[in-house]
């Protein structure tokens, strides 16, 4: 199986979820690629994509949401995760969306607004977990890397 993980992070823990998940698939004995949206293929070549975002402001984040994201020392670029699946080719590949998030009553989903993206542009998705962080800035929950890999492995099986 060839897999193609692409990423969107600011704080740094969205992108150790992609990795995460990246050694579970490889675990699992696929061939991956973890790419930072702004650079990822716009024709991917692969069985399985997985999109990995923050969430902000309840959905994908935008040129507003990543300026408030530097504002706060975050850092990141252009093109993220909508902007990919905006520009991206739909294939036959199965794409599978999850994100980090905020725990709060009113934390949103940007795997769900990438789900209903991706179905839009004639991608088949599925939305995937999100992934408890304890701030804006992190950390990750306790266990979060652990489902990760874990579902990394399930993904590749």
């Amino acid at each position: 199986m060839r897999a193609l993980v692409v990423v969107e992070s600011w704080f740094g823990n969205t992108a150790q979820i992609a990795e995460a998940i990246a050694d579970g698939l490889r675990e699992a004995g696929a061939d991956v690629e973890v790419a930072p949206a702004a650079s990822a293929p716009r024709e991917p070549v692969a069985d399985l994509i997985v999109v990995a975002a923050p969430t902000h402001n309840l959905g994908l984040p935008s040129p507003a949401s990543r300026g408030k994201a530097i504002e706060g020392g975050g850092s990141g670029e252009d093109v993220g995760i909508r902007e990919w699946l905006e520009q991206a080719t739909p294939s036959a590949a199965r794409l599978t969306c999850v994100d980090t998030v905020v725990a709060s009553m009113f934390s949103g989903s940007a795997a769900k607004a990438a789900q209903k993206l991706a179905h839009r542009r004639g991608w088949h998705a599925d939305r995937g977990p999100s992934f408890l962080v304890g701030g804006t800035k992190g950390p990750l929950a306790a266990d979060a890397l652990e489902t990760a890999t874990a579902l990394g492995r399930s993904l590749g099986s």
